[in-house]
């Protein structure tokens, strides 16, 4: 499986809009974090397909990487409203251990059912995570709305 840093990724190409009474201000972050979540959705659903024959190894893997791909992205809305999130940079990581595991035994039910809730201990993390930075986010966008006016 491929490695993450444990760091948001260096350059920032997307951000919020500010459109008319910035509207679209914060729309990024809900977006990306929606992404990661319907993300943490397929991987969950990638793996029992794989315990049973239906995905590869390959598949599995293929999920994780987007999910890799969702997280930065996410970090890097956050990042954008100035929303610090250091304390979920090790969150793929964390999930690539259990899942490399997983993937190292031969397909079934009983080695899925030995590494999802390791797998899901780490997809809780991030929800918790996520839900901590609510306050914050809806702090940032009042500050970005109160300032666009």
């Amino acid at each position: 499986m491929p490695e993450y840093m444990d760091a948001p990724p260096p350059v920032y190409t997307a951000g919020p809009k500010n459109g008319v009474n910035g509207t679209n201000i914060g729309s990024n972050v809900q977006e990306t974090v929606a992404a990661l979540l319907e993300t943490t959705k397929q991987l969950q659903d990638c793996l029992k397909k794989w315990s049973v024959g239906g995905a590869s190894d390959e598949q599995v893997s293929d999920v994780y990487v987007d999910f890799g791909t969702k997280f930065n992205a996410t970090v890097t809305a956050f990042m954008s409203l100035g929303i610090d999130i250091s304390d979920l940079y090790s969150i793929p990581t964390d999930l690539r251990v259990p899942l490399e595991d997983c993937l190292g035994e031969d397909a079934s039910s009983a080695v899925l059912e030995l590494y999802l809730p390791r797998i899901k201990q780490v997809i809780y993390r991030l929800l918790i995570g996520l839900k901590a930075k609510q306050e914050p986010y809806r702090i940032a966008i009042a500050g970005k709305k109160k300032a666009s006016r």
